[in-house]
């Protein structure tokens, strides 16, 4: 039985890419960092970047995380594709929030989540 989430990890080609876009560009807090495992605080939970081993060969596909942006969800878009992220659909609207896909600078699946109005 689970009893909660310890970390969500996505593997990464690029580790100094990866670790750029989620400190810089997502604006995380970097906590633990070496050559295969970088940790950011995602507002207390950890994401952990495993690089991919020399053998692996990049597939699509892994976690995808989810984040609730600070602001509201059109502004954060906004700001992300004027940082040059790119979004793989368009905001879409629920009965129990609205989502905005978009990918890291490894190709890893992400959304925004913002609660219905």
């Amino acid at each position: 039985m689970a009893s909660g989430v310890a970390s969500v990890w996505v593997p990464v080609d690029d580790m100094e890419r990866a670790r750029a876009f989620y400190r810089d560009t997502l604006g995380l807090e970097e906590g633990k960092v070496t050559d295969e495992w970088s940790e950011f605080d995602a507002n207390g939970l950890m994401i952990g970047l495993n690089a991919r081993e020399g053998t692996a060969k990049h597939a699509d596909g892994g976690a995808v995380i989810t984040f609730q942006p600070d602001g509201g969800i059109d502004a954060e878009v906004e700001r992300l594709r004027g940082a040059g992220v790119e979004f793989t659909g368009g905001i879409s609207d629920h009965p129990w929030g609205r989502l905005a896909p978009f990918k890291d600078s490894e190709g890893n699946d992400l959304q925004f989540y913002g609660p219905p109005a």
